[in-house]
Order: structure tokens, then C-alpha cells, then sequence
């Protein structure tokens, strides 16, 4: 016995993934005797198998042979085929594998190891923690490294340490299954709080009633993606709704901009809350009584929680990092990000930038879920929208103008547009005869948990502002079951219930 298990251990102590050297004195983190009893207790009890695989990979396994014989017993249970000793060894000996890890006898002592094969899940949780243990020691290692390195700028470098770090908190990630009935407690508490609102807006509410009665506000763990040609306005929405939230109704709200400065941005928002022309603000040629509209109204953005990132190329795992320090600092509720295209996940390989984009979107639905907030990203439609012919309708913005990845839209819980018929000269409203001057659409093309449906609203580009249209009062909604005309919305001078 003890020479089959001399020559099961010196097959390769370490597994190959996880090569991680003394350090100090130090072994890496380890639990052979451990590694033996989750083996040993999978061929007593096959049926583990699959609970086991939850928690471990084959990498996992500190030493190589057992990597080895656990990667074997998965391909079998893959194949449904049975799982015993005889089945093991046997693949291994067809694998030219079975001298490699011990032979015929190392499989056979694995069973005598096994204490209590009822334990077998917390032990595959320890090896797993041990795991764990050495690819951080082998991230720490590579990235002391590369810090020596003169030649990597210590910008790349940071980029890459987040990036791997970033990879390896996703793979640690689980979550235990809950019986529904488990669950029902907090649903209905969450159901009874968004009654006591009084308002049916259970999320945080945007500011323009008649798409908080479409959305119930914007749902914490929700990905938005608000989606539109250049020169629609999107930052002009967005500037719009941060207004509403943050200076109007108290709401903490974090906003990425990566396009333009922090001073443009505040510029901006002032010409929105102010109304003062844009154009006077750059310049400061103003009346006497626009210095003193200013003056008045910059008191109503004085300590509002609006806080502001200008970072440019902002990378997906800088984001992360002070995404969670807004909500852990500053309780932040909600944050946007202008624009989802400009932002990069340096540190990580990719074959084009569509998979990178798609890294970006499914990384910032993962964010909105671990923070239980909702994020809204804006995003470019590509240019094919333009190039389309037809009657006024086919400048109508589809889910397939989406630009760069259809992960986009596979991500997104909502996917939205902005459209204004006058930026591509179309005068009138086919649907009424009505002048498009001045008018816009918020099109809600995607909605995971509810209905969609198109907002008329009001643009005044004067102020870079969206504000509700207060001539066309109704909404229509398709529900999917059929449309129908909603009675008319609340004006611009109706409270938002919070």
C-alpha cells in the first residue's frame, strides 16, 4: 500500500494548472488526504458525482494524479456510463493513463480513505477553499512579476491585475438553491412595499410618469440599455432623468460620462435645471437676469447626491470597483453610464471588439445583480438605420441596430430607444399629421418583466432637456395580448411618488 502511494504522489505533487511554488518556507495551500476521500467517496457512491462536479473542476485537485482520475470519472458520468473502480481503472488503462496516477492498486486504497462518505460535500468545499488559496497566491505571484517589469506601464499593468482578478472572483461565485416557498416571505414583503407606495412604482422612478406606469420605475438588479442614433439626445435624457432624481427628489445618483469633461457635463445640467441656453453658459454673455435665474437655481443643485465620473476609456473592472464604493460610501441607488461603447475591458484577450463588448455588457448585468441596484448603459445604433428606405416609420430604431454585439440585447433586462423623427427632416407625424417639431419617442423595445410600448416626450435642445409632452396625452402599450390607449398622463407639474 504505502509503495502504490509513494508512486501515486510523485506523479506530478502539483497539479499543472495550479503550480504554485513554496514561498518563504511555505507550502501552498493543500489538502491531499482530503482529495483522496472525495475520490474515494465518489467511486463508493457514484451518484455524488454530480453535486461533487458543482464544486469542484479537476483543477482543482492539488495533486496531478488526482486531477487526472477525477477528469476521467467526469468524462465517464458525461457519457453515462457506470462509475466504479473497475470503470476507472479501466479508462485510465485505455487512456494510458493508470501508471501515471498509481495504477490498479492507487484506485483501489482511494476507498479506504473515505471516512464517511456522507461528508463528502464539505470536503469538496475545503479542497475547493485550498484551491482557491493557490490561484490566488499564483495571481499575487504574477502580478509581483510584472511589477518589476520596466517595460509594462503600471496603468497595463493595474488593467490586467483587475482583469484576472475580476476572472477569478466569477469563478468563486455561487449561490445555494432555495425551495420557492423559502422565497415567498421577501416577495411578498417586496409586493406590500411597492402597495404602501401608493403609486404602482416599485423601482426608482425616472421622472416622466408616463414611463414609470410602463416600467414601475427602474427595478433594482436590472440592466438598461437605452439605445440611439448620435445628436438624438441620449445624454440630454439621461442629464433629464439625474435631475429628476437626484436634485428634484433626494435620490442618489452616480453618473459615468466618458465622452465629454465633468465641467461640460455640470454645463450642461445647468443649462437643463437653469434653462438657460447652452450657448450662453460656454460663452457667459448672459442678461443680467439670466445671472441671476443662475445664481437662484445653482442653490437647488448645492449637496444633491449627483456624483460625477469624467474618466476616460473608463475600463469595465475600474467600474466595478468604484461602482461598489458608491453604493457602500454614498448609497448610490442608481447609476448611468454614458456610453456602454467607450468603455474597454483592458487586460483580457479578445478576437474582435464585438466579444469584447459582450464581455462589457455581461459584466455590467453581473454588476447590477451583486450590487441589487439597476444600471442604465446608453449605446450607439449602428448606421444601417440611416441607410434604410422607406416611409417615415423605417427610421424607427430596431433591436437589430444594436451596434457592435447582439449580447447587447441578450443582457439588457430593458433595451429602449431615443427617436426624434425631425432629426432625419421628417416634418410630420404619420400617425396624427402632428408637427414633430420639438418632439420625441421613447421606445421601449425590450421588457423582460413587463410590458413595451412608445412615450411621446418633449425636447428642448435650447436646454438640453427632455421634459413630458404635455399635448399628446396618452401612452400606448403593447402588452403582447393586444394594445390599448392609456388615459392621459400627468404633466410636468405632477409630483414623483418616491
Amino acid at each position: 500500500m504505502a509503495k502504490s502511494d509513494t508512486k501515486g504522489r510523485k506523479s506530478n505533487t502539483a497539479s499543472s494548472q495550479n503550480a504554485v511554488t513554496a514561498l518563504e518556507g511555505h507550502i501552498p495551500p493543500q489538502a491531499i488526504e482530503l482529495e483522496r476521500a472525495v475520490l474515494g467517496a465518489i467511486l463508493l457512491e457514484p451518484g455524488v458525482i454530480g453535486d461533487v462536479a458543482a464544486i469542484l473542476k479537476p483543477e482543482s485537485f492539488y495533486v496531478k494524479a488526482h486531477e487526472i482520475i477525477f477528469r476521467v470519472i467526469w468524462e465517464l458520468e458525461v457519457s453515462q456510463k457506470p462509475i466504479d473502480m473497475l470503470t476507472v481503472t479501466e479508462e485510465l488503462r485505455r487512456s494510458d493513463l493508470l501508471e501515471e496516477v498509481g495504477g490498479a492498486v492507487y484506485i483501489a486504497e482511494l476507498t479506504t480513505s473515505v471516512g464517511a462518505s456522507a461528508n463528502v460535500l464539505y470536503h469538496a468545499h475545503i479542497v475547493a477553499g485550498k484551491a482557491t488559496g493557490r490561484n490566488l497566491i499564483s495571481f499575487a505571484s504574477n502580478v509581483l512579476t510584472k511589477a518589476y517589469e520596466d517595460s509594462i506601464e503600471a496603468e497595463t499593468q493595474m488593467q490586467e491585475a483587475e482583469a484576472s482578478l475580476f476572472e477569478l472572483s466569477k469563478q468563486n461565485i455561487q449561490k445555494e438553491i432555495r425551495r420557492a416557498d423559502s422565497l415567498l416571505e421577501e416577495t411578498i414583503s417586496e409586493i406590500q412595499e411597492a402597495r404602501n407606495v401608493g403609486s404602482g412604482i416599485s423601482g426608482i422612478p425616472s421622472g416622466f410618469s408616463a414611463i414609470d406606469r410602463i416600467t414601475a420605475g427602474w427595478q433594482r438588479s436590472d440592466l438598461i440599455i437605452i439605445a440611439a442614433r448620435p445628436a438624438m439626445g441620449k445624454t440630454a435624457f439621461v442629464l433629464s432623468m439625474a435631475k429628476n432624481m437626484a436634485i428634484d427628489h433626494n435620490i442618489p445618483v452616480a453618473l459615468f460620462n466618458l465622452e465629454m469633461s465633468a465641467i461640460q457635463l455640470i454645463k450642461r445640467l445647468l443649462s437643463n435645471v437653469c434653462e438657460l441656453p447652452g450657448d450662453k453658459l460656454k460663452t457667459g454673455q448672459m442678461e443680467p437676469y439670466e445671472w441671476t435665474q443662475l445664481n437662484t437655481k445653482l442653490r437647488d443643485i448645492q449637496d444633491k447626491p449627483l456624483y460625477i465620473d469624467d474618466t476616460p476609456s473608463l475600463s469595465v473592472f475600474e467600474f466595478r470597483t468604484k461602482a461598489r464604493r458608491l453604493v457602500r460610501e454614498h448609497g448610490v441607488k442608481i447609476i448611468i453610464v454614458d456610453y456602454l461603447q467607450l468603455m474597454n475591458a483592458q487586460g483580457m484577450n479578445f478576437g474582435n471588439r464585438e466579444q469584447e463588448v459582450s464581455t462589457i455588457s455581461r459584466s455590467l448585468k453581473i454588476l447590477a445583480k451583486e450590487l441589487d441596484i439597476p444600471i442604465i448603459a446608453l449605446s450607439q445604433l449602428n448606421r444601417a438605420l440611416e441607410t434604410r428606405q422607406g416611409d417615415a416609420n423605417s427610421k424607427r430604431p430596431q433591436l437589430s441596430d444594436l451596434r457592435e454585439s447582439g449580447a447587447i440585447e441578450q443582457d439588457a433586462d430593458m433595451v429602449c430607444f431615443i427617436h426624434r423623427p425631425e432629426v432625419y427632416n421628417i416634418q410630420v407625424n404619420p400617425e396624427d399629421n402632428t408637427s414633430t417639431k420639438g418632439m420625441g419617442y421613447f421606445i421601449i423595445a425590450k421588457h423582460r418583466n413587463g410590458s413595451i410600448g412608445d412615450v411621446k416626450l418633449a425636447f428642448k435642445g435650447d436646454f438640453a432637456k427632455f421634459a413630458p409632452f404635455d399635448t399628446a396625452n396618452y401612452v400606448t402599450i403593447d402588452s403582447g395580448i393586444g394594445g390599448g390607449d392609456f388615459p392621459p398622463i400627468l404633466t410636468s407639474s405632477d409630483s414623483i411618488p418616491f
